[in-house]
């Protein structure tokens, strides 16, 4: 059955659901949010959010804090200057989308289109941010994947992903990056899994960092397929297993 998509707004945030059947139903295999990269909507990543729900899985792409349906009027102003600004609204983004994670979920499991332990994220490059930040604000949780994302918010941010490992564990959480990427350096991410090895001792298999070599900020076609086929296993193996 081909994939059904439908706009809705859920905790306030602009969602683009896609199911191969009734929500509750797929809801019952996992529901995943996907969040984009800079500049990017809840469409961006459409063929990802089909390939989800084409493997059962309720998909749920989100707006962005200043993107998409809620895009700032200024939007270009911010994010072209050179001053430090453009850095720090881009951190604004990243932590005003994670923090409103929780209620996205809650509001998913209230309509019951996510169920207890079936919950799970995934995002690209600024949605890799994202995506660490959400992992340790919503425990409920069960899987998270970041592509060509960072735990790394900034040196001086006491909140930064980075500086939290004791708090990820029991969150499977596969890290992909590309070894050449430029724009977003893989050695935030090979620190951070470092540094939770010890906390995922008992579990290692819910803990993965993927660095595809010769992978570049903006991926080709062949790293980009082996990035989604991993993201897709590792979703499909994690949600619904809390350890």
């Amino acid at each position: 059955m081909p994939a059904r998509e439908r706009e809705e707004i859920v905790a306030g945030a602009p969602a683009l659901v896609v199911c191969d059947g009734p929500p509750q139903a797929a809801a019952r295999r996992g529901c995943v949010l996907l969040h984009h990269g800079l500049g990017g909507h809840k469409g961006l990543h459409a063929p990802e959010l089909e390939r989800l729900a084409g493997h059962g899985l309720l998909a749920v792409g989100i707006d962005a804090v200043g993107h998409g349906a809620r895009r700032w009027p200024d939007f270009e102003a911010r994010f072209r200057t050179e001053d430090g600004s453009a850095a720090r609204s881009f951190l604004e983004v990243v932590r005003a989308t994670a923090a409103e994670v929780p209620a996205v979920v809650g509001a998913l499991l209230s309509r019951g289109w996510a169920l207890p332990g079936r919950a799970g994220v995934a995002g690209v490059s600024m949605g890799g941010f994202v995506v660490y930040g959400a992992a340790l604000a919503e425990r409920r949780l069960a899987a998270a994947v970041s592509i060509l994302g960072s735990p790394r918010w900034g040196s001086d941010l006491p909140e930064s992903p980075h500086r939290l490992p004791e708090r990820f564990f029991p969150v499977a959480l596969l890290s992909v990056t590309g070894s050449r990427d430029a724009v977003v350096p893989p050695g935030p991410v090979r620190d951070l899994h470092a540094a939770l090895a010890p906390g995922y001792a008992a579990a290692p298999d819910r803990l993965r960092h993927l660095e595809l070599a010769g992978a570049g900020h903006e991926m080709g076609d062949a790293h980009w397929e082996a990035a989604w086929r991993e993201a897709t296993a590792w979703l499909l193996r994690h949600l619904g297993d809390r350890g």
